[in-house]
């Protein structure tokens, strides 16, 4: 299982990316592997300020739905516009095509609550 060191994580399985006062967020690997495969992901929250762990949009699989949970507060500034024609990019490339909004962090001091690498691992088992 694919899990970047040099990425941040949450308990609902999201990455994070922070380049600056931008982060990209997508779903990892094990949460991928775990919905099976995606067949649409809809975000319709592009230029809306959202707290953290507030729903930003939804991930769908042909067995369920999945919420997908903001890592931080921030303004949602873009969505990978290649996963409404390629949905299954999410489990081909998770960490790179895959990826699924851009935002603008609002509240760096909540970067200190995400988890690492190693902190996700454990919650996974993995």
């Amino acid at each position: 299982m694919n899990i970047p060191s040099e990425l941040k994580y949450t308990k609902d399985h999201e990455w994070i990316k922070i380049d600056g006062d931008i982060a990209t967020v997508g779903i990892t690997d094990f949460a991928q592997g775990e919905l099976g495969d995606i067949v649409y992901v809809e975000v319709e929250t592009v230029g809306e300020e959202l707290e953290q762990e507030e729903v930003f949009g939804t991930v769908e699989a042909v067995k369920t739905v999945s919420d997908l949970f903001l890592p931080l507060t921030g303004e949602i500034l873009e969505f990978n516009e290649s996963l409404e024609s390629d949905p299954e990019l999410v489990n081909s490339d998770p960490y790179g095509k895959g990826w699924m909004v851009k935002f603008k962090i609002s509240d760096t001091s909540q970067i200190e609550n995400l988890l690492s690498a190693d902190g996700y691992k454990e919650i996974i088992g993995a």
